[in-house]
């Protein structure tokens, strides 16, 4: 009796050994999507030199899916070479839209005026705005890098209620950025969802912009304005912060774009998972009605590649469908 216990215990743990092995640990996330037809490699010449801090390289890196391929190792300046920054904020109520960046709320792009910011209390529906001197017009906003830091700050103090703030390139000047993208996309079969923390499997960066900017992850509106601050974008969608540099949170145009041939969407840079990147509308204006839930889909041009949202969305793309390095 007690040998014929005995193997039937033996038995249940191989038993669970087998299907540990051969069930619990096979993750459908990583498997490779052998259907996807073309497949574009990334040209590292569609990349602005000026915008790197040096020769954009070939290194070894494993994937998210545990494959080992060839990548770019990308090192950015993390500021464009191909247009200029800000201005973000105004400095008076009486400035027109040229002295301001833009704001993006509820799908819809807003210029930071000096009219802006004197009705930011009816903007937000909440008498708490007031972000300019009543005796002067000033607009109250971050001048120095200590400010910058502070007013920037998740946790930031009462002290900076009511800023606009803006940092500026300055600050980063000796500020560099390492990306690495696989020279050929691996499209696997399942999506993966970005990371929003620390402890996430995903990653937070979105995308590099030819010029070496990253198409970063949305801005953090709800914490900015829960502390009455407010920190606009630039006309090119994008502002700066110490960690990251100057990175975008929209695709407004002004970055260097690819035009296709075929009247296609223009290519405005590679995911980080190699894919390509594309403008939201094509030359006539429309949109791609057949995108799946990462703004993706597959033609036998430019293979599987996504198609950024609309600007006021504060969004790029809704998932990777290739597998990135971790």
């Amino acid at each position: 009796m007690k040998n014929k216990k005995h193997k039937i215990g033996k038995l249940a743990v191989l038993m669970v050994i087998f299907l540990g092995t051969f069930g619990c640990s096979k993750d459908s996330q990583n498997e490779i999507d052998t259907s996807v037809g073309t497949i574009v490699k990334v040209n590292s010449d569609n990349f602005i030199a000026a915008g790197f801090a040096e020769p954009i390289s070939i290194v070894s890196k494993t994937l998210s899916n545990g494959t080992t391929v060839d990548c770019y190792k990308i090192v950015s300046k993390g500021t464009p070479a191909d247009h200029a920054m800000g201005p973000w904020c105004p400095t008076n109520i009486s400035d027109g839209a040229d002295a301001g960046g833009i704001w993006l709320k509820d799908g819809n792009v807003y210029d930071v005026d000096g009219a802006f910011i004197k009705n930011l209390a009816t903007f937000f529906s909440d008498p708490t705005w007031m972000m300019y001197k009543s005796s002067t017009g000033e607009v109250i906003r971050t001048k120095t890098q200590v400010e910058c830091q502070d007013a920037a700050n998740p946790n930031v103090g009462v002290e900076y209620k009511n800023f606009c703030v803006e940092c500026l390139p300055s600050y980063i000047a000796n500020l560099t950025q390492t990306y690495y993208i696989p020279v050929s996309p691996v499209k696997l079969t399942n999506s993966i969802q970005f990371g929003m923390g620390p402890q996430s499997s995903g990653p937070g960066v979105r995308g590099i912009a030819f010029n070496g900017v990253r198409f970063d992850a949305p801005a953090p509106v709800n914490i900015i304005l829960a502390a009455y601050t407010l920190a606009p974008f630039d006309d090119a969608g994008g502002h700066i912060n110490l960690a990251a540099g100057y990175h975008y949170h929209a695709a407004n145009g002004k970055s260097k774009e690819i035009a296709q041939t075929d009247g296609h969407s223009p290519m405005i840079g590679y995911a980080i998972d190699g894919h390509g990147l594309y403008a939201r509308l094509d030359a006539n204006g429309s949109e791609s009605t057949d995108l799946d839930e990462c703004r993706g889909h597959n033609d036998a041009v430019r293979g599987y590649h996504y198609h950024v949202d609309k600007a006021g969305a504060n969004n790029f793309i809704n998932c990777l469908k290739g597998a990135y390095v971790n």
